[in-house]
């Protein structure tokens, strides 16, 4: 409707505009800068580089999954000695406009000495190989080994193993809305507020505090209304510490928005992937032993989320199937890309491609049906809770709940799964070839193990609700406002929710890793739920009653079976702030606070098919049905959830038949716009049914929720690939599905014929 404010939207008296200088080489020594020039134009402002900085710039941290060893590859702000991917920050650029800014960044002489980069990640493994960070004794920054069960016996005993190398292609996150924050500096209370963050405010505010040495009560953060987030945007990144550290010199408001060229080559990327795996059958298609060995491309730095992503896949690798024994390695290896981190899904969108894929293959050298495999080796009911052997950052994964096989089965009933496989063997023109996909796969939810809420019953009867979560654009407020009309017993219309203003609200982990409502709404719940017991026995004293025979029907509270003795919410804010007034209390009104904490991870699940018609001349995939089919335990808005499904659906379908990160031998970002990067459009994006189910309510909250918002993308890559798999009668082993990529597969598939 126009009326949000986002962050390019953001104006502040006096607002001065930053831009950023960067690296045009993927691998080059900085012999020096000269910035006179830069700094001698009118209207500009300041121009910092590292050696401007308090020792050369802090190094940002990592906020979970690090390992020992790791802050030898975290990046700082600004380049010093050498750049290590194209896009770097080498300077920064304050100036009265954004033109002036960039017209200034154009005149800074950098003195680079380029050197050969390393862009492949199994190159970089080599012994040796050039180190990417000259002061380490490796390119591989980070390691995990997972091994449960004997898996030498499990290979020992096979009647058949299959072994293939699977990889996933570099792609990440493109929100509408790229980067952008606000920064300003208020001498007179010392305070620091920074509007524009995005997904972790407090989180944030704490890192930010790190970064500057200030006590974090100085820092406000403030989230504005976000364009889409996925994973890649309300990260710390270089630019969220140089522009609140440039308002604090210049004393003015700092205003900063990255273009898209700037997007694409400077926010993480993610998915790169690439897999050495194996699987062990007996001749029924009972599965003994999965082995698998990753790289996981991490680019030039670690960033935030340390090893978040090989962590999840290598924990969530095993999936919904029952193991007799499991050994995976995993490695985040650094080369001279643009860093990596997470996008919906992360770990999960590739270790479903290699495990789906790998049990297809072996489906079919055994002659099973695709369905009747994930049948026989699915973790039944009475195992449930199940642990499957692997863990994450250390902590065991369990599946709590769970019914796989019925899900199994009520997907293959909604999707129509004998009439398809009907379909697929109907004669066709000779150019079209006809394939079914399926793939089974186990979500995470509730990552960060805790969330705030605050419920409070304000002047004039209207409830307010402040969270710790934060919003990205998945309808949180819409959820958190029917989770406490409906544990306190009001009107959802008379509920308002705020978040992400750390002012406001004390703490909070914020928006990431389908947390919200599981974590998020359980507190909110909890909170009102005592709110209400509060309001019920203040209630009762005003009318003269037993708390337990007071009912609240929207915004009016009444005596059971005595209507006429009764008082509006209004009334009762108006009293209960009397008698506090009359006491001298200097407590709160009528307000309770939650903090809900879960340290289990709850685990949803589902099941995607698709039919497709791959045409032989174009290569094109035609996908003539999908279906998500998703276990969300309890579905607070069921028109939300389906909606996150389509959506994370829809960007799946990007990865897995368009999207692509490519990059020269010299190591620029080939697809660094929109031209060469393709996204999907309405024509690329099916009709996608969706069944929601609710078998398996979640134990570890009062509501029974677990998260929706991953569920959609995670196995579009792998789906889409059994089924051009299935079509054409060739083994895809890489994405994405690109026409080049399908034509090379049709002709594989000639050839063999």
């Amino acid at each position: 409707m126009g009326s949000a404010t986002f962050a390019d939207d953001f104006r502040r008296p006096g607002m001065l505009h930053a831009t950023i200088l960067r690296s045009p080489f993927a691998s080059a020594r900085i012999d020096g800068i000269n910035a006179e020039q830069a700094r001698a134009l009118a209207g500009v402002m300041l121009v910092l580089t590292a050696d401007d900085l308090p020792g050369g710039g802090p190094a940002i941290p990592m906020r979970l999954f690090s390992q020992p060893g790791m802050e030898e590859y975290l990046q700082r702000p600004l380049a010093r000695a050498k750049v290590r991917y194209v896009g770097e920050p080498v300077a920064v650029v304050v100036a009265e406009s954004r033109y002036v800014a960039e017209d200034a960044a154009e005149l800074i002489e950098v003195d680079y000495e380029p050197f050969e980069p390393i862009l492949d990640p199994l190159v970089a493994l080599d012994a040796g190989a050039p180190r990417v960070h000259e002061h380490t004794d490796s390119n591989v920054a980070g390691a995990i080994v997972i091994s449960n069960g004997d898996l030498d016996d499990a290979f020992d005993r096979a009647a058949l193993v299959v072994e293939e190398r699977i990889s996933c292609q570099r792609h990440a996150a493109v929100p509408l809305e790229t980067r952008g924050l606000a920064a300003e500096h208020d001498p007179a209370t010392g305070e620091l507020t920074v509007w524009g963050t995005a997904k972790l405010p407090h989180v944030n505010r704490r890192i930010l505090a790190q970064l500057l040495n200030w006590p974090a009560e100085r820092l406000r953060l403030v989230e504005l209304a976000v364009g889409g987030g996925f994973g890649a945007r309300g990260e710390v990144y270089p630019e969220d510490y140089l522009v609140p550290y440039c308002a604090i010199a210049l004393g003015r408001a700092i205003t900063w928005s990255e273009d898209r060229g700037e997007h694409l080559q400077a926010t993480n990327h993610s998915r790169e992937q690439v897999h050495d795996v194996a699987l062990a059958l007996s001749e029924d298609g009972t599965f003994l032993g999965l082995r698998d060995s990753f790289v996981n491309n991490t680019g030039a730095y670690v960033r935030t989320h340390g090893m978040v992503v090989p962590g999840m896949s290598a924990a969530l690798l095993p999936g919904p199937y029952v193991w007799g024994a499991y050994h995976c390695e995993a490695r985040q290896v650094v080369t001279n890309k643009t860093p990596g981190g997470t996008y919906r899904a992360p770990g999960r969108y590739e270790v479903n491609l290699v495990r789906e894929r790998i049990i297809d293959i072996a489906a079919r050298k055994l002659g099973i049906d695709p369905i009747e495999i994930r049948r026989r080796n699915l973790i039944q009911p009475e195992q449930i809770p199940y642990a499957s052997g692997a863990h994450t950052d250390g902590n065991p994964v369990i599946y709590e709940c769970g019914d796989f096989p019925l899900l199994l089965e009520k997907a293959c009933e909604r999707f129509g799964y004998e009439d398809a496989v009907r379909w697929r063997r109907e004669a066709v023109k000779r150019e079209q070839r006809r394939g079914i996909g399926v793939s089974y796969f186990v979500e995470k939810a509730g990552i960060g193990d805790y969330e705030y809420a605050r419920v409070e019953l304000a002047r004039g009867g209207r409830v307010v609700v402040h969270s710790g979560a934060a919003s990205v654009g998945q309808g949180v407020d819409t959820v958190l406002a029917q989770i406490c009309a409906d544990a306190l017993g009001v009107l959802y219309e008379d509920v308002e929710v705020r978040h992400g203003d750390t002012r406001a609200t004390p703490d909070g982990m914020g928006a990431f890793g389908s947390r919200a409502t599981m974590l998020g709404g359980a507190a909110v719940s909890q909170a009102a739920a005592c709110l209400r017991e509060r309001i019920l026995e203040l209630a009762g004293r005003e009318l003269e009653a037993d708390a337990a025979d007071v009912e609240l029907d929207g915004d009016r509270l009444a005596v059971r079976g005595a209507e006429e003795r009764s008082l509006s919410l209004a009334e009762l804010t108006e009293r209960a702030a009397a008698a506090e007034a009359q006491a001298g209390s200097n407590e709160p009104g009528l307000s309770e606070e939650a903090w809900f904490q879960c340290r289990d991870m709850s685990f949803p699940y589902g099941v995607q098919l698709a039919a497709v018609e791959v045409d032989e001349e174009t290569g094109s995939i035609d996908v003539v049905r999908y279906l998500v089919a998703y276990d969300i335990g309890r579905a607070v808005n069921p028109m939300l959830v389906h909606a996150q499904l389509v959506g994370g659906a829809a960007q799946g379908f990007g990865g897995a038949l368009l999207e692509e990160l490519s990059y020269d031998g010299d190591g620029n970002l080939v697809s660094s716009s929109f031209m060469e990067y393709l996204m999907p459009t309405a024509t690329d994006v099916p009709d996608v049914d969706i069944l929601v189910t609710e078998d398996a309510p979640t134990p570890l909250n009062r509501l029974g929720a677990k998260g929706a918002g991953e569920g959609g993308a995670a196995a579009v890559g792998a789906t889409l690939a059994n089924a051009v798999s299935d079509a054409l009668g060739v083994e895809v082993t890489r994405l994405p599905l690109s026409p080049s990529h399908v034509a090379e597969l049709v002709r594989q598939s000639t050839a063999t014929q």
